[in-house]
């Protein structure tokens, strides 16, 4: 953090955290304090809510520590008002209170261990506030806002580490690591969020248990993993995975991306993959198949008799592989099939040029269906040239064949706005048969539709209106007794 970061962060402390609170927030904690000071519980805030307050991010739910047990926390929960409970993480000492749809979970003080291969802690009540934080992952998130006076409790100097911006372990970052091994990768996510690094007794505790996140459930780092990619900086933390050696464990899918040496011949794919997903808008399935969509490229790379490099296929082929990787980490099929159709349609919005006809794009908008707009933001993102003029000409090709899309759209959006009477509904009206004419009033109450001075399913005012209009054009109707051969009435 540089020196003017730091004097604010400072500023904000100098005052009490309590304050930076959004309103209906400031007011649930003041309920929220007030009950349990007057019963004698101690209640503060904790872990990322603090942090985020210091640093001036967003806040928008309360995550308390308190010496009372989880009963006394219900109980007390209802009196300060709240509209409803959940007890979902109870057994961990957890208590869900919601106000208004905010919400707010009170844990009573514990430590915890990992006795068993999937890594549930085991939980002890009762202990203080400071044994409370040193079970906490990192500095930054082990600090406590007291409710009612708005004291920073700092035991493992986390405000130094958010003026340092950087990420350490509390306490022993091995023991931490092998308590919970999901920390590590929570480490490049926190990295992702935050655009903070991690400090180098930190990461070499990283690097030397990268392993032990094989005990992890696929579920616990899928959810991580998506938390990095939705982050600001996801770039910064994919990298972390591949310095700290955690990637094979997380995504192995990816190593030979990674591990892919550019040479000459060919720009440096995972640092363009990198790029490509910081520049992808934070969407979950766009954000997946930026990551993915060149992931099948080392093992589709061939060499012609000039020596240049070509991936043919490896869009299909990483169709394949992002199914199997999405699979494997048990995400939701509805993201598994829309990354691997972003993935094999990924070349084709690059394609268009002057030379596209309707027909194609329409074939184009066809073949994505929903897709078409995560599709031509991941097109947009897909171009990280060095040079100022291709980056130019790039975007300047997917805003044509945006204009050329919506155009379309327009088009078809117009052909689907018809005449609220039909041909035999004109006929029995005015009491004449087929001819040239019924087109004529038909096109005139499209129009009207067109211009929203008649609405489509407005049949009545359309008859007022088409009579209206005959009567003021009766040419119209002189020819209807030699009606135009091959007429419809539909």
């Amino acid at each position: 953090m540089n020196e003017r970061g730091a004097i604010e962060l400072r500023t904000r402390l100098d005052s009490s955290v309590l304050e930076r609170l959004p309103p209906p927030l400031h007011d649930i904690n003041d309920r929220l304090a007030r009950v349990f000071s007057r019963t004698g519980h101690e209640l503060y805030l904790v872990g990322g809510v603090v942090r985020d307050l210091l640093l001036g991010r967003p806040v928008t739910d309360l995550d308390y520590t308190t010496s009372a047990h989880p009963e006394e926390t219900k109980r007390l929960g209802l009196e300060a008002g709240a509209d409803s409970i959940y007890t979902v993480g109870e057994a961990f000492g957890t208590i869900g209170l919601v106000f208004a749809g905010v919400t707010v979970e009170i844990t009573t003080y514990r430590t915890e261990w990992y006795p068993t291969p999937d890594r549930r802690p085991a939980v002890r009540f009762g202990t203080s506030l400071r044994e409370d934080l040193a079970r906490r992952d990192f500095t930054v998130n082990a600090m406590a806002v007291h409710a009612v006076t708005g004291e920073l409790i700092d035991p493992f100097g986390g405000l130094r580490d958010l003026e340092r911006r950087i990420l350490r372990a509390v306490g022993d970052p091995r023991e931490r690591f092998r308590e919970d091994p999901l920390r590590m990768l929570r480490a490049a996510r926190f990295a992702a969020q935050l655009g903070f690094d991690v400090e180098l007794e930190t990461r070499a505790a990283i690097c030397e248990l990268a392993a032990e996140l094989q005990r992890v459930s696929v579920e616990r780092i899928a959810l991580e993993l998506n938390r990095l990619l939705l982050s600001p900086e996801p770039d910064r933390g994919l990298e972390l995975l591949r310095q700290t050696g955690l990637l094979p464990y997380v995504l192995p899918e990816l190593v030979p991306l990674a591990e892919d040496i550019a040479d000459r011949r060919h720009k440096d794919i995972w640092r363009h993959t990198l790029q490509v997903v910081r520049q992808s808008p934070p969407r979950l399935a766009v954000r997946w198949a930026a990551l993915l969509h060149d992931a099948a490229k080392p093992m589709t790379r061939t060499i012609d008799e000039r020596g240049e490099v070509h991936f043919f296929g490896h869009e299909i082929e990483g169709a394949h592989l992002a199914r199997k990787a999405l699979r494997r980490l048990r995400q939701e099929k509805a993201l598994i099939e829309r990354v691997a159709r972003l993935v094999e349609l990924h070349l084709r919005p690059a394609a268009y040029d002057e030379t596209w006809t309707d027909s194609a794009v329409r074939r184009l908008m066809v073949e994505a269906g929903d897709l078409l707009d995560d599709l031509l933001d991941l097109v947009a993102a897909d171009v990280t040239s060095a040079r100022a003029a291709r980056r130019r000409e790039a975007a300047a090709r997917i805003a044509r064949l945006r204009a050329h899309i919506r155009r379309l759209e327009e088009e078809a959006a117009l052909a689907q706005i018809k005449s609220p009477l039909d041909g035999h509904e004109l006929m029995a009206i005015f009491g004449l048969p087929p001819g040239r004419w019924i087109a004529e009033v038909k096109n005139y109450l499209r129009e009207l539709v067109i211009e929203g001075q008649l609405a489509p399913g407005d049949k009545e005012t359309a008859r007022m209106l088409a009579e209206r209009w005959v009567a003021e054009h009766p040419e119209v109707i002189t020819q209807v007794a030699r009606p135009s051969r091959g007429s419809s009435a539909q």
